[in-house]
């Protein structure tokens, strides 16, 4: 009596090298947060979904939901960046579709670069005319890395 085997999937579906942690840490390496998110103090979630082809290339992008200033714009060039291992189906070209989430967190930003302060001094002239000069002082501190 033979046994019964499960049959083969058809479509073999590619998953990104070292699998999810290995995806979260590029996704953290190569993540700019956008200038404007930072003065606006914006956090949150941008869901991407996106397509890739046979030989592993991000075909197509799109924002599934997004946060605006700047940070749809970001998750959509690191996706971009993905590359996943190239497959042979049965001579088959197939596009693959997937979606994932960016995290945009001002903590990792600043674990990640240290804090920045800034500070303002201004004085006034005492003549006639109230003339101000402000300056700008820029302070980074490492994070200890």
């Amino acid at each position: 009596m033979k046994k019964k085997r499960k049959p083969e999937q058809f479509i073999k579906t590619p998953a990104y090298p070292g699998g999810t942690e290995a995806m979260s840490k590029f996704i953290r390496e190569n993540l700019r947060y956008p200038k404007a998110a930072i003065e606006n103090n914006i956090e949150g979630t941008v869901q991407v979904a996106f397509s890739f082809n046979e030989s592993g290339r991000v075909i197509k992008t799109r924002i599934e939901h997004g946060i605006g200033y700047g940070c749809d714009e970001e998750a959509q060039r690191i996706v971009r960046l993905f590359r996943y291992p190239r497959m042979k189906n049965k001579g088959l070209r197939v596009t693959y579709h997937s979606k994932v989430n960016i995290h945009f967190r001002l903590k990792d930003l600043i674990a990640r670069q240290g804090v920045r302060y800034q500070y303002r001094i201004s004085s006034a002239k005492e003549s006639g005319k109230e003339e101000k000069t402000t300056v700008v002082y820029h302070y980074r501190i490492p994070n200890g890395k």
